[in-house]
């Protein structure tokens, strides 16, 4: 196992990258999308549209670099490929247009590559998360973007009444990069205790 630091920005980069990861490891069998800023709540009427259009950057075409070199190598495999999006994109919660918009489109990207993809055997899902005790919502917390209040009101609109961990979105992953889910494709898989019912 290693780990290479990666701007996902940079193409070219990205495809370097990939072809290193393939070469070393004797092909790829499966792809995980789960990067992204850390992303302040507010209302979108308050966010400047050179801000909007760096996090769509930061998201959409970020995924897409990263994929795009992927899928000569995913084909060879049947490989599987996950993106970490957002429950955010079934059911909004207010002041979160600026994370779950472009997880939208990560989605929906998701879908076309699950469509276009699937006749070599690659297939591609997605999970979203919902609120979580730790990662981007243990930072939000911390800077006061989400109070005791707002975190009550939310358990609230969730079904099984509590947050969940980050251990539980990596379950899904791993289950819908496995082959335990192999006739599974172009699925989003909230994984939010309920909220998006």
């Amino acid at each position: 196992m290693s780990a290479i630091q990666l701007d996902l920005l940079e193409r070219d980069h990205c495809a370097s990258v990939v072809a290193v990861v393939a070469a070393q490891y004797g092909g790829l069998h499966s792809v995980i999308h789960a990067a992204g800023p850390h992303i302040p709540q507010q209302h979108l009427s308050t966010v400047e549209p050179a801000v909007f259009g760096t996090h769509v950057q930061a998201e959409v075409l970020a995924c897409f670099n990263l994929l795009h070199p992927c899928l000569n190598h995913l084909r060879q495999s049947s490989g599987s490929i996950v993106a970490v999006t957002t429950a955010a994109t079934t059911r909004y919660p207010v002041r979160d247009g600026l994370s779950s918009t472009p997880k939208a489109a990560v989605e929906q990207l998701i879908k076309a590559l699950a469509v276009e993809e699937g006749r070599y055997g690659v297939r591609a899902n997605c999970v979203g998360p919902g609120m979580l005790t730790d990662g981007m919502a243990e930072r939000l917390i911390a800077s006061g973007d989400l109070d005791e209040r707002a975190l009550d009101v939310t358990r609230q609109n969730i079904p099984l009444r509590r947050f969940g961990r980050a251990t539980d979105v990596a379950e899904a992953v791993c289950f819908l990069a496995s082959p335990l889910s192999n006739f599974i494709s172009g699925q989003v898989l909230n994984v939010d205790g309920g909220y998006s019912v």
